[in-house]
């Protein structure tokens, strides 16, 4: 079988981290086949993160990354957002714990793993949609807060009508509330053609106990229940699907708005955010490749082309004067000059290269000056391992992303000087 190494017709990588579950006394991994079956229909390929210990230590494995799709789950461990409790009693953290067992045993490992590819996500720009769990997952990773307990801190405070059961066990998947959507917004895109007349309410299903508290500042609303309940938010300035851009938060599960018995949507724009973001994820791939290619070789003007042609004679001079191991001829000196200058102008050279000059006899003339910064290299190189060691592994993922991100901008920087320097010589 013939594989087709190039990256343009490999279709683009979606990640979703799996949620544990218990099977025959077993721990299973899962995840929803709603949410893949959309990813694949609009043409990404899911890639499911597993949730096993250690896996967020291995994200750099799952590269490339062209979207993130982060959905159902345990609550998010609260220490993560909240740095004193939410003023619930002992006995209402314990009644919140039976009333809903299967969402209360916090899993530390999960919340490693998806809120490290949020931040990665949001450091680099990959198109992020966040399902449920998903959406807290993202706001949290952005400073914002959540209800531990939606019915203990905030429906018990309003009156009567303008409470929402946002968890309905014996109605799991036929419950429904109303929400109003906003605007101007994409949301409101994708469902106003379902709005009556005059009004912007629109039924969604309801899967959870917890929720946004305080929306983090970057992020505009989408949505609102009739509490007040944030359910759906995006940030305006990454919101470009046609340019790869894409992060957003749904409470709801809007592959899961379907009529019962049937595989069809509550609404026509129910698959609509999975459509848009697959067109991020594909916008962002093609972005991501086209910066990645070998950049094409410089075409050089007359003088920079005799200026190399003179460099590559000093070193080809040097290199026969070492080889022959004579003592040069005064009148070569000039000649010489035009290499040595090159070399005091380019001073970042691997041990390698180094080394390799050196055999040419392209460096005898600045041997000691290099040398010199060797060892000065070295130092440094010393000192910032001895600084790292001391760090803890959350730092040095968070140290080893902010790096990776600055490469990236310099090498998009370099490429644009460098066509600068061309156009300029070719005026």
């Amino acid at each position: 079988m013939a594989f087709n190494n190039d990256l343009s017709v490999i279709l683009p990588r979606v990640l979703i981290v799996s949620r544990r579950s218990v099977r025959k006394n077993k721990f299973v991994d899962f995840v929803g086949e709603y949410h893949l079956d959309l990813i694949v229909a609009y043409g990404a390929v899911p890639v499911i993160v597993p949730r096993v210990n250690g896996v967020h230590m291995l994200l750099d494995s799952f590269e490339p990354i062209h979207g993130v799709l982060l959905c159902e789950g345990e609550d998010i461990d609260p220490s993560l957002y909240e740095p004193e409790t939410s003023g619930l009693s002992p006995e209402e953290t314990e009644e919140i714990r039976r009333l809903h067992a299967s969402d209360t045993a916090v899993d530390k490992e999960k919340d490693s793993i998806e809120l490290r590819l949020a931040k990665l996500c949001l450091e680099r720009n990959i198109p992020y949609m966040g399902i449920c769990r998903g959406s807290q997952v993202l706001n949290v990773a952005c400073g914002g807060t959540l209800y531990q307990d939606i019915g203990k801190e905030l429906t018990r405070k309003l009156p009567e009508d303008q409470r929402v059961v946002h968890m309905d066990y014996d109605n799991y998947d036929g419950h429904r509330h109303f929400v109003k959507v906003v605007e101007n917004t994409p949301l409101h895109c994708w469902f106003k053609d379902s709005l009556e007349v005059g009004k912007m309410d629109i039924l969604v299903n309801s899967y959870h106990h917890q929720g946004v508290k305080r929306l983090a500042q970057r992020f505009v609303p989408m949505a609102f229940a009739p509490d007040g309940l944030i359910e759906g938010f995006y940030d305006p300035d990454a919101y470009n699907p046609e340019e790869g851009k894409f992060i957003m938060g749904l409470q709801f599960h809007p592959e899961r708005m379907r009529r019962p018995d049937s595989e069809e949507f509550d609404y026509p724009g129910c698959p609509s955010a999975y459509q848009e973001f697959v067109k991020a994820v594909l916008a962002y791939q093609k972005k991501l490749n086209s910066s990645t290619a070998l950049p094409k070789p410089l075409k050089l003007n007359k003088e920079m082309e005799n200026k190399r042609k003179i460099i590559v004679r000093s070193f080809s001079l040097a290199k026969n004067l070492y080889t022959a191991g004579i003592e040069m001829n005064p009148t070569k000196q000039s000649e010489l000059e035009a290499g040595a200058e090159f070399l005091e102008s380019n001073t970042a050279l691997s041990v390698q290269q180094e080394n390799r000059l050196k055999q040419m006899g392209a460096t005898v003339r600045n041997g000691s000056r290099y040398t010199e910064k060797l060892k000065l290299n070295e130092e440094r190189d010393r000192l910032a391992r001895n600084v790292m060691g001391k760090m803890s592994v959350e730092q040095l993922s968070d140290l080893m992303s902010f790096y990776h991100m600055m490469g990236q901008i310099c090498s998009e920087v370099l490429e644009r000087k460098l066509n600068g320097i061309v156009n300029d010589n070719a005026c």
